[in-house]
Protein backbone atom coordinates (compact mmCIF):
# COMPACT_ATOMS: atom_id res chain seq x y z
CA UNK A 1 0.00 0.00 0.00
CA UNK A 2 1.32 3.39 -1.01
CA UNK A 3 1.63 5.67 1.94
CA UNK A 4 0.52 9.25 1.31
CA UNK A 5 3.39 11.66 1.85
CA UNK A 6 2.74 14.51 4.17
CA UNK A 7 3.05 17.74 2.31
CA UNK A 8 5.29 20.34 4.00
CA UNK A 9 3.45 23.17 5.61
CA UNK A 10 3.97 26.63 4.10
CA UNK A 11 2.50 28.45 7.09
CA UNK A 12 5.00 31.12 8.19
CA UNK A 13 6.71 30.52 11.48
CA UNK A 14 5.24 32.42 14.34
CA UNK A 15 8.65 33.98 15.09
CA UNK A 16 8.95 35.67 11.66
CA UNK A 17 6.65 38.58 12.62
CA UNK A 18 8.67 39.53 15.73
CA UNK A 19 11.55 41.33 13.96
CA UNK A 20 9.14 43.62 12.05
CA UNK A 21 7.39 44.56 15.28
CA UNK A 22 10.70 45.30 16.99
CA UNK A 23 11.85 47.50 14.12
CA UNK A 24 8.63 49.53 14.40
CA UNK A 25 9.02 50.07 18.12
CA UNK A 26 12.64 51.16 17.65
CA UNK A 27 11.56 53.84 15.14
CA UNK A 28 8.91 55.21 17.49
CA UNK A 29 11.36 55.28 20.39
CA UNK A 30 13.86 57.21 18.23
CA UNK A 31 11.23 59.77 17.25
CA UNK A 32 10.22 60.28 20.89
CA UNK A 33 13.86 60.74 21.87
CA UNK A 34 14.38 63.33 19.10
CA UNK A 35 11.27 65.25 20.18
CA UNK A 36 12.41 65.33 23.82
CA UNK A 37 15.88 66.46 22.76
CA UNK A 38 14.39 69.19 20.59
CA UNK A 39 12.24 70.48 23.46
CA UNK A 40 15.29 70.56 25.70
CA UNK A 41 17.28 72.53 23.12
CA UNK A 42 14.42 75.02 22.72
CA UNK A 43 14.19 75.49 26.49
CA UNK A 44 17.94 76.07 26.70
CA UNK A 45 17.76 78.55 23.84
CA UNK A 46 15.00 80.47 25.65
CA UNK A 47 17.13 80.70 28.78
CA UNK A 48 20.09 81.93 26.74
CA UNK A 49 17.97 84.62 25.04
CA UNK A 50 16.58 85.82 28.37
CA UNK A 51 20.08 85.97 29.84
CA UNK A 52 21.33 87.91 26.82
CA UNK A 53 18.44 90.39 27.12
CA UNK A 54 19.15 90.92 30.82
CA UNK A 55 22.84 91.48 30.07
CA UNK A 56 22.06 94.03 27.36
CA UNK A 57 19.61 95.86 29.63
CA UNK A 58 22.24 96.01 32.37
CA UNK A 59 24.81 97.34 29.90
CA UNK A 60 22.42 100.02 28.67
CA UNK A 61 21.55 101.00 32.22
CA UNK A 62 25.24 101.38 33.10
CA UNK A 63 25.79 103.50 29.99
CA UNK A 64 22.75 105.65 30.82
CA UNK A 65 24.10 106.24 34.33
CA UNK A 66 27.42 107.44 32.92
CA UNK A 67 25.58 109.86 30.63
CA UNK A 68 23.54 111.16 33.57
CA UNK A 69 26.71 111.70 35.58
CA UNK A 70 28.13 113.68 32.66
CA UNK A 71 25.29 116.20 32.91
CA UNK A 72 25.75 116.31 36.67
CA UNK A 73 29.41 117.22 36.21
CA UNK A 74 28.50 119.89 33.66
CA UNK A 75 26.10 121.51 36.14
CA UNK A 76 28.71 121.43 38.90
CA UNK A 77 31.30 122.94 36.53
CA UNK A 78 28.99 125.88 35.78
CA UNK A 79 29.74 128.56 38.43
CA UNK A 80 26.06 129.42 38.58
CA UNK A 81 24.75 126.01 37.63
CA UNK A 82 22.48 125.31 40.58
CA UNK A 83 21.06 128.81 40.39
CA UNK A 84 20.20 128.00 36.77
CA UNK A 85 18.57 124.61 37.28
CA UNK A 86 15.52 125.78 35.37
CA UNK A 87 17.73 126.26 32.29
CA UNK A 88 18.66 122.57 32.41
CA UNK A 89 15.06 121.38 32.09
CA UNK A 90 13.88 119.49 29.01
CA UNK A 91 10.17 120.24 28.89
CA UNK A 92 9.51 117.25 26.62
CA UNK A 93 11.13 113.95 25.72
CA UNK A 94 14.11 114.11 23.35
CA UNK A 95 14.26 111.23 20.88
CA UNK A 96 15.58 112.66 17.61
CA UNK A 97 17.36 115.76 16.34
CA UNK A 98 14.16 117.77 15.98
CA UNK A 99 13.53 117.45 19.73
CA UNK A 100 16.88 118.92 20.79
CA UNK A 101 16.77 122.14 22.85
CA UNK A 102 18.10 125.34 21.35
CA UNK A 103 21.20 127.27 22.41
CA UNK A 104 21.68 130.76 21.02
CA UNK A 105 25.33 130.96 22.07
CA UNK A 106 28.07 128.38 21.54
CA UNK A 107 30.15 127.95 24.69
CA UNK A 108 32.48 125.29 23.30
CA UNK A 109 35.46 127.63 23.69
CA UNK A 110 34.15 129.80 26.50
CA UNK A 111 37.31 129.54 28.59
CA UNK A 112 39.46 131.09 25.88
CA UNK A 113 36.86 133.50 24.55
CA UNK A 114 37.13 137.22 25.09
CA UNK A 115 33.46 137.20 26.07
CA UNK A 116 32.83 134.04 28.10
CA UNK A 117 29.32 132.65 28.40
CA UNK A 118 27.12 133.64 31.29
CA UNK A 119 25.77 130.98 33.66
CA UNK A 120 22.44 130.86 31.83
CA UNK A 121 24.08 130.71 28.39
CA UNK A 122 26.42 127.94 29.55
CA UNK A 123 23.45 126.03 30.98
CA UNK A 124 21.58 126.21 27.65
CA UNK A 125 24.69 125.18 25.74
CA UNK A 126 25.51 122.32 28.10
CA UNK A 127 21.97 120.98 27.89
CA UNK A 128 21.92 120.93 24.09
CA UNK A 129 25.46 119.56 23.77
CA UNK A 130 24.72 116.86 26.37
CA UNK A 131 21.38 115.86 24.82
CA UNK A 132 22.89 115.61 21.34
CA UNK A 133 25.87 113.53 22.53
CA UNK A 134 23.59 111.26 24.58
CA UNK A 135 21.19 110.74 21.67
CA UNK A 136 24.05 109.72 19.36
CA UNK A 137 25.69 107.34 21.82
CA UNK A 138 22.55 105.54 22.98
CA UNK A 139 20.62 102.92 20.95
CA UNK A 140 17.82 103.93 18.62
CA UNK A 141 14.52 104.58 20.36
CA UNK A 142 16.12 105.97 23.53
CA UNK A 143 14.48 109.06 25.02
CA UNK A 144 15.85 111.72 27.40
CA UNK A 145 14.12 113.95 29.91
CA UNK A 146 15.20 116.36 32.65
CA UNK A 147 12.86 117.98 35.16
CA UNK A 148 12.78 119.88 38.44
CA UNK A 149 11.93 117.84 41.49
CA UNK A 150 8.30 118.24 42.52
CA UNK A 151 9.08 117.47 46.18
CA UNK A 152 10.54 120.92 46.86
CA UNK A 153 7.98 123.49 47.98
CA UNK A 154 10.14 126.59 47.44
CA UNK A 155 10.14 127.17 43.69
CA UNK A 156 12.72 129.96 44.00
CA UNK A 157 15.27 127.69 45.68
CA UNK A 158 15.06 124.33 43.95
CA UNK A 159 18.15 122.21 44.52
CA UNK A 160 17.30 118.98 42.71
CA UNK A 161 17.21 118.23 39.01
CA UNK A 162 15.86 114.88 37.86
CA UNK A 163 17.54 113.20 34.89
CA UNK A 164 15.70 110.32 33.22
CA UNK A 165 16.70 108.10 30.32
CA UNK A 166 14.46 105.43 28.81
CA UNK A 167 15.60 102.79 26.34
CA UNK A 168 13.71 100.04 24.46
CA UNK A 169 12.93 97.10 26.69
CA UNK A 170 14.79 93.96 25.61
CA UNK A 171 13.01 91.51 27.90
CA UNK A 172 10.47 89.04 26.54
CA UNK A 173 8.19 89.66 29.52
CA UNK A 174 9.47 92.73 31.33
CA UNK A 175 6.27 94.13 32.79
CA UNK A 176 7.38 93.69 36.43
CA UNK A 177 10.71 95.47 35.94
CA UNK A 178 9.20 98.16 33.75
CA UNK A 179 6.40 98.86 36.25
CA UNK A 180 8.93 99.15 39.08
CA UNK A 181 10.97 101.75 37.24
CA UNK A 182 7.86 103.67 36.22
CA UNK A 183 6.72 103.73 39.85
CA UNK A 184 10.00 105.32 40.91
CA UNK A 185 9.61 108.00 38.25
CA UNK A 186 5.96 108.77 38.97
CA UNK A 187 7.02 110.28 42.30
CA UNK A 188 8.11 113.30 40.28
CA UNK A 189 5.01 113.31 38.07
CA UNK A 190 6.99 112.11 35.05
CA UNK A 191 5.92 108.76 33.63
CA UNK A 192 8.24 106.48 31.71
CA UNK A 193 7.04 106.15 28.08
CA UNK A 194 5.33 102.91 27.17
CA UNK A 195 7.69 100.23 25.90
CA UNK A 196 10.76 101.80 27.50
CA UNK A 197 12.77 100.82 30.54
CA UNK A 198 13.69 103.96 32.48
CA UNK A 199 16.34 104.95 34.97
CA UNK A 200 16.30 108.22 36.92
CA UNK A 201 18.73 110.03 39.21
CA UNK A 202 18.57 113.37 41.00
CA UNK A 203 21.40 115.91 40.79
CA UNK A 204 21.96 118.03 43.87
CA UNK A 205 24.90 119.95 45.48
Amino acid sequence: MRTAMKQPSHRPHAGHAAPATQHGLTLIESLVAIIILGLGVLALLGVQLSTLAETQNSTRRAHAIRIMEDLSERIKSNPGGFAQLGSYVLTDWVEDEDDLPTATTSCAAANSSARPCSASQLAAWDLRDWAEAARLSLPAGTQLRTFLSSTESDASNRRQLGIMIGWPLLERTGEATSDLDRANVKASDIACPDGLLCHVIYVQP
